[in-house]
C-alpha cells in the first residue's frame, strides 16, 4: 500500500482489516479504495468517504455527514463521509461498503 500519511494509512489498514479484498492507491492527497476493481471510497484527512447515489445519499445526510471537499478544488461527485459509528461496526461497514460499490458500479460508464 502506498503511504501518503500515517493517519490515512492507518484508516486504510483498518478498512482493509474489516473488508477483505479492499485495495488502495494514492490519490487526491489521500487514498482511493477499490473492491473487485471498483473505485468506491476515498480515505482523506482522517476521514473515510463512500460513493453514494440517489438511493443511498439520504442515509449519509440523515447521519449529518458532509460530502468530500478536498482543498485543491475539483472533487469526485457523490462521495460522503462515513459515520464514525459505521467505521466501528464491522457488519455495518460491510453493508455500507456494499452499497457504495453498487453505487459506483451503477454510475460507471459502459465499455
Amino acid at each position: 500500500m502506498d503511504s501518503v500519511g500515517g493517519v490515512a494509512s492507518s484508516l486504510v489498514e483498518h478498512v482493509q482489516d474489516q473488508l477483505p479484498g479492499v485495495t488502495s492507491r494514492a490519490m487526491f492527497g489521500g487514498h482511493g479504495l477499490y473492491l473487485d476493481g471498483v473505485f468506491f471510497a476515498i480515505a482523506y484527512d482522517e476521514r473515510l468517504y463512500f460513493k453514494t447515489d440517489s438511493s443511498t445519499v439520504e442515509a449519509f445526510v440523515a447521519a449529518g455527514m458532509e460530502p468530500f471537499r478536498p482543498p485543491q478544488g475539483h472533487a469526485p461527485k457523490w462521495y460522503y463521509e462515513v459515520p464514525p459509528e459505521v467505521l466501528d461496526d464491522r457488519s455495518a461497514l460491510a453493508e455500507w461498503a456494499a452499497a457504495a460499490v453498487g453505487a459506483a458500479r451503477s454510475s460507471a460508464p459502459s465499455p
